[in-house]
């Protein structure tokens, strides 16, 4: 064994004989301390015991009645001077002190306060009624239930050689003022003697200055004077906060589900929540909080610690449906003391989930870093930050000009499918490629049959792929892109209490569901009403599915075996799902499907009926685009960035400006044509000529009828025929024949198809 090897196991040994010989110790130290309680506890037990003695009744033989009664008195200041031995005369008093209740009041909240406990208990908000039929909401919104509302500080005093459980809630304080300020701030001021010169005072302040991020918001503040000689032994003092919050709206399981504990640390840009869940739910966090928010769905009261909580066990219990209430929560704090502590500055928040309101909440003139705007569930990540910064936005800058809340939903719904249609459409054109090119497919299937030949037959369709400009993803992309906006308008409409109360069509309420069938049963997964607009969003999405499984069957076979859970399947699960959520939200979806499903029809036409974006040129000054082979191809390039940028079509096919036997470019570049057909092809891109003129080209303009029997006296069915024709404003006579021309080639035998990279070049000799 070598010598660190020897030092590691006697440092071990040192150690371990170091800690046993403070354990003992302690131990010693603590039944020291134990044996010391014991005995004090005895001798107060005997002057317990000695006082009972000298008050105990003297029975008279002659009067029964006066026995009883002496026996009550007795007994009555037998209990007074116990308070007394065990609490102080003052504590003791507070305790047995009659109760008094009164309301403070501003614009938006309704406060009810009771001495005892110094508390808070009930919170009326005077903009806002509980849930009823249109014509009968008359009840405010109230956020405390009065028989359960409880807030107390507990704290260890001392009496004597005991240490004594102060719990103010037990004790009835003394009102002392209720003053105005000159900004018409109230400040109602409360004492709790608990000795001699020391006093525990609360003062509330409840602000009136027509700000709701300030009116909402109710200081706290607690002043310890004169409390540290009286104070025992400790490191925190005690919070112990508790309510039962009221159903306000109108379906129990769509409210419970966003009913909860929310709570932030400082320095945290996010919230915590203890989740959602229809039973019990406890946690316990031994870290700093800086709030603690029992939240409804679209309400909260939230207690502020600007210096910190130290410790949180926070804990919800679910109602009974049908009880009237939704949850019972309780949080018991603490924040940290020492000897030089003197007050305390908390604050409450009682008022609404609105986002403009509670982002712009603050315990102080400036401080902006409460982020109470995290109550409100907008989602995580890139669903949160698509309704911070695009929803929220667009929804606040339309309510200030539209005043219907369904006519805003569609002009949103619209929007985000103009935002995303050039994606749309890129998509659309590569699945209509696919389509093109499936002939081509097929034959590397019939080429390489074999398993063993897979990875050829999968390297030889890429190429395919490739060559014709097809992202075999880019169907897709629009769901990905589309994916973080469907998410956060599924966060956003039923955490909207813009939404709440307003009526659309037949739906009473948007934040909640819409109901035109009750019925006298429950179905499992599905509930007891019919909602018209989740019935709609079912057929919209089924109709959607299946124009989709079309377009994509055709071209992806392996998605024939999904025909049933996409087209069937997930409408169906969708209905069971949305049936009870916000009817906002199933309104959304079901213009969401109905638009994209106009946008896929008229993009299909486009794309099926022969439409085929190429580049000719973003220029047609030969002398500028001639002049050098760099000179051509960045006009080449100017024209595919700008179809990039505009529409995200990626251009693939060329039509050089003259043909590629034009001559004339030779007057600027000797050879430059022979040069620019190798360049192009190089660079990826196909180049086409024509072999069916129309003769619309010529200076003098050609009539309809020349250009149809130019172009149908031309056509041939052994080869793909390519017709030159223009779109310039003076070629009318162009549009005037081409209907009669589509219709000759179709009566003809003819078809007519889209140009892509994969369809054979036709291609004139070139001549320079």
């Amino acid at each position: 064994m070598d010598k660190k090897s020897i030092a590691g196991i006697v440092i071990v040994a040192l150690i371990f004989l170091g800690f046993t010989f403070y354990n003992s110790h302690q131990q010693k130290k603590y039944q020291e301390q134990l044996m010391a309680y014991n005995a004090e506890q005895a001798r107060i037990q005997a002057e317990q015991d000695s006082l009972l003695a000298l008050n105990a009744p003297l029975p008279t033989a002659d009067s029964a009645a006066i026995a009883a009664a002496g026996e009550r008195l007795s007994g009555d200041s037998l209990q007074a001077q116990r308070r007394i031995m065990q609490f102080g005369e003052l504590l003791a008093a507070a305790q047995q002190a009659e109760a008094e209740e009164f309301t403070v009041e501003n614009e938006v909240l309704k406060i009810d306060f009771s001495t005892r406990g110094g508390q808070v208990k009930d919170v009326t908000l005077k903009d806002y009624t509980k849930y009823a039929p249109r014509d009968e909401r008359n009840q405010p919104v109230r956020l405390f239930d009065p028989a359960t509302a409880n807030f107390a500080l507990t704290f260890y005093v001392k009496n004597g050689h005991n240490n004594v459980l102060v719990n103010t809630a037990d004790y009835t304080f003394n009102l002392v003022s209720m003053e105005k300020d000159a900004d018409g701030a109230q400040r109602i001021t409360m004492d709790l003697p608990v000795a001699r010169d020391a006093v525990l005072r609360y003062e509330y302040v409840v602000y009136n200055i027509q700000s709701p991020a300030r009116d909402y918001l109710v200081d706290l503040n607690v002043y310890l004077k004169n409390m540290a000689p009286q104070m025992a032994s400790q490191t925190t003092v005690g919070i112990d906060w508790s309510n039962r919050s009221y159903q306000n709206e109108k379906g129990f399981q769509n409210e419970n589900t966003y009913t909860t504990i929310y709570y932030r640390a400082p320095g945290e840009s996010s919230a915590d929540d203890l989740g959602m869940s229809d039973g019990e739910k406890q946690k316990t966090v031994s870290s700093s909080l800086n709030w603690v928010a029992f939240k409804q769905q679209f309400f909260s009261s939230v207690m502020i610690a600007p210096e910190n909580f130290s410790y949180a066990d926070m804990k919800f219990t679910t109602a009974e449906k049908g009880s009237g209430y939704i949850k019972d929560f309780s949080a018991k704090l603490t924040v940290p003391y020492t000897a030089q502590t003197d007050h305390y500055n908390f604050a409450f928040y009682f008022g609404p989930n609105k986002y403009a309101i509670l982002k712009h909440v603050a315990t102080t003139e400036g401080d902006d870093e409460l982020h109470l705007e995290r109550l409100i569930p907008l989602g995580w990540g890139i669903f949160g930050w698509v309704n911070r910064w695009f929803v929220i936005p667009v929804f606040d800058f339309l309510r200030q000009f539209i005043p219907s809340f369904g006519l805003i939903i569609l002009i949103l719904a619209v929007l985000v499918k103009v935002i995303i249609s050039p994606l749309t459409y890129k998509s659309y054109i590569s699945t209509a490629k696919m389509r093109v090119i499936k002939p081509e497919v097929d034959e590397l299937a019939k080429k390489y049959p074999r398993q063993e030949d897979a990875m050829k037959r999968q390297q030889a369709t890429m190429e395919l792929y490739k060559k014709a400009g097809i992202n075999p993803m880019g169907g897709c992309i629009p769901l990905l892109i589309q994916m973080p906006i469907i998410i956060a308008m599924f966060r956003f409409f039923p955490a909207s209490i813009e939404l709440r109360g307003q009526h659309f069509l037949w739906a009473d309420d948007l934040s909640s569901y819409d109901s035109v069938l009750s019925l006298p049963f429950n179905i499992p997964f599905y509930g007891d009403h019919v909602s018209l607009f989740a019935l709609l969003m079912t057929v919209a999405l089924f109709a959607f599915s299946y124009i989709n499984y079309q377009q994509t069957a055709s071209s992806q076979p392996q998605m024939a075996g999904m025909k049933f859970m996409m087209v069937y399947l997930m409408p169906v699960m969708m209905l069971l799902w949305f049936n009870s959520y916000s009817s906002g939200l199933t309104y959304y979806y079901f213009l969401a499907n109905i638009l994209t499903i106009g946008q896929t029809l008229v993009i299909r036409r486009m794309i099926d009926e022969g439409h085929t974006v190429a580049i000719h040129g973003y220029s047609h000054d030969y002398a500028a685009i001639y002049k050098s082979d760099e000179a051509f191809m960045q006009n080449i390039y100017r024209l595919r960035d700008r179809l990039r940028s505009d529409f995200g079509y990626e251009a693939a096919i060329i039509r050089f400006p003259g043909g590629s036997s034009n001559t004339v470019s030779r007057q600027y570049s000797v050879g430059i044509m022979s040069r620019l057909a190798q360049r192009v092809q190089a660079e990826g891109f196909t180049y086409f000529d024509w072999n069916v003129s129309s003769g619309d080209a010529a200076g003098t303009p050609a009539s309809s009828g020349q250009i149809y029997n130019n172009v149908t006296s031309a056509l041939r069915h052994d080869r793909g025929n390519v017709v030159l024709m223009h779109d310039a404003g003076a070629k009318g006579t162009t549009a005037d024949a081409l209907p009669d021309i589509i219709r000759y080639c179709l009566a003809n035998g003819y078809s007519i198809q889209p140009i892509t990279p994969a369809t054979k070049p036709v291609h004139h000799g070139i001549a320079n």
